[in-house]
């Protein structure tokens, strides 16, 4: 299954597009980042087989083994890809938010788009870590 980060906004070359390479070259499944302008351009299109998730202040706070449990049991049931969804500073439409599978927060706080993608980075390394027993995550 493929992950596909698609992030509104351009990290450049700072400390946060480091700590997003750091986590995404660890990740033995499939990952592709996709940056968006702040504002217009498509998106790329989720096709059959796509589940998309959204990160957005109104979305389920899940702990990390629920996420690595989602991200799991999308990969066994054949999901051919899992699209994460980060948007630029005013977040996402009513309309957009109707349109995913899964809307995930981490926090209440809100986080600039380069923190964000920093953070999903790590929680997917984290969640592949899980699904293969290896001991990085620990529960506690």
């Amino acid at each position: 299954m493929l992950l596909h980060i698609i992030a509104r906004g351009k990290i450049g070359r700072s400390p946060e597009a480091e700590l997003v390479d750091r986590y995404l070259r660890r990740l033995t499944m499939p990952c592709r980042v996709t940056e968006m302008p702040d504002r217009g351009g498509k998106l790329p299109p989720a096709g059959p087989g796509t589940v998309t998730v959204m990160l957005d202040e109104k979305g389920k706070q899940l702990g990390s083994v629920d996420f690595a449990r989602r991200i799991e049991g999308w990969r066994d049931a054949g999901t051919r890809e899992c699209q994460f969804l980060i948007g630029a500073a005013d977040g996402f439409e009513d309309a957009e938010r109707a349109n995913a599978d899964l809307l995930i927060a981490f926090g209440a706080m809100t986080w600039p788009h380069m923190m964000a993608r920093a953070m999903l980075a790590e929680q997917l390394w984290r969640a592949s870590s899980i699904m293969a027993g290896h001991p990085y995550h620990r529960e506690g």
